[in-house]
């Protein structure tokens, strides 16, 4: 029997619908490793040629659209950083804890989820979503499960970082 049975579902994909706050393309930037990044998207394609071609990590974060990001992170006339399969999954659990720890808006919008099964719902990513047939690993889901869990069992801090444009609060320290 499947652990998710008797549990509901929420699919979500683009950043305007319903449940969009979960998707990496949502508006909510974020502060991680000195820098400032518009999206999780951004942060995440970046990372694959931070090592490798640091001026294409650059254009990434400068990318007008997460769409913009996305195409940039996939073209491969750039290469990716050598362990980039091994650290993927980490790189992505990383911006999605850091927008959720960041927005308080969202982090409240994660947990009033309660325990529903999260199924990025992209037709064509079977790696992070479910696919068009829902057989997907939905990797993004179970992170955001796992980041709800670890978010559920720590208090909520006031976050150093301004959300809107990455800058630090009077108290605050870059992260």
């Amino acid at each position: 029997m499947s652990p998710w049975r008797d549990r509901v579902t929420i699919y979500f994909y683009l950043p305007r619908d319903e449940w969009g706050f979960l998707s990496n393309f949502s508006p909510h930037g974020v502060a991680l490793d000195g820098t400032y990044w518009p999206t999780v998207e951004h942060f995440f394609q970046a990372a694959k040629f931070t090592e490798t071609d640091p001026a294409h990590a650059v254009r990434i974060q400068r990318a007008h659209k997460p769409k913009d990001a996305a195409r940039l992170g996939r073209d491969r006339g750039h290469p990716l950083r050598c362990d980039w399969e091994e650290v993927k999954d980490d790189v992505m659990r990383r911006g999605v804890r850091c927008k959720f720890e960041t927005h308080d808006e969202l982090r409240r919008a994660l947990l009033d989820t309660g325990d529903a099964e999260l199924v990025e719902a992209s037709p064509t990513d079977f790696y992070w979503g479910c696919g068009n047939d829902g057989s997907g690993l939905n990797r993004l889901g179970l992170i955001l499960m796992e980041v709800r869990a670890a978010l559920r069992a720590t208090p909520a801090v006031e976050s150093p970082v301004d959300p809107s444009d990455g800058r630090l609060t009077p108290k605050g320290r870059r992260h």
